[in-house]
């Protein structure tokens, strides 16, 4: 699939500099579910700290622990318990 920005966007993204297209699409992929956190930080070519930044930045939140999140890690803890 071949993605064509609409040119409306450009005006808006061209002052939050030339990659922020990509943020802004790995960063709704990432609210959406759609993407793990590292795998849109990633996408959006950031290192988790700086991809938490720019998120909380632009939408006052950054890494989400939800429910999937927690019982990943406590399974991976009760894992490493035994």
């Amino acid at each position: 699939m071949s993605l064509a920005l609409n040119h409306h966007f450009e005006e808006i993204l061209e002052p939050l500099g030339h990659e922020s297209a990509n943020f802004f699409m790995a960063a709704s992929l990432y609210h959406a579910k759609k993407l793990s956190f590292s795998a849109a930080a990633s996408l959006a070519g950031l290192d988790f700290d700086a991809f938490a930044a720019r998120l909380t930045e632009h939408f006052n939140s950054g890494y989400w622990l939800d429910d999937q999140v927690v019982l990943d890690d406590m399974a991976v803890v009760k894992k490493f318990k035994k």
